[in-house]
């Protein structure tokens, strides 16, 4: 292989590696859209995994007695909310005749 051809080869290959490192790639087209019962789902794990980190810092003394109360009160609030939709949910699904769990 002469320097000319061999310099050739190594700009295609660095084309090539441009062009597929920085292609623009439609990941949101591609992806699903979730239905609200599975993301309300999701989100109540998060919900019960703040909730146990919460209890587990105020434990280990990060918060004061009365800003752990607030916000195991906003917790608590937004869980029972969430629980009352996905059971809303749930009795639609059934009625509709899709009995998903």
């Amino acid at each position: 292989m002469t320097p000319p051809q061999g310099l050739l080869c190594g700009v295609l290959l660095l084309i090539a590696l441009m062009v597929y490192t920085f292609w623009p790639v439609k990941v949101f087209a591609s992806q699903r859209e979730k239905p609200r019962l599975e993301y309300l789902l999701e989100r109540r794990e998060q919900l019960d995994e703040s909730l146990r980190d919460l209890d587990f810092d105020f434990r280990a003394g990060k918060f004061a007695e009365a800003e752990f109360q607030v916000q195991r009160a906003q917790l608590e609030n937004e869980t029972a909310q969430m629980l009352a939709e996905i059971e809303q949910l749930r009795q639609a699904l059934r009625l509709a005749g899709n009995d998903e769990r």
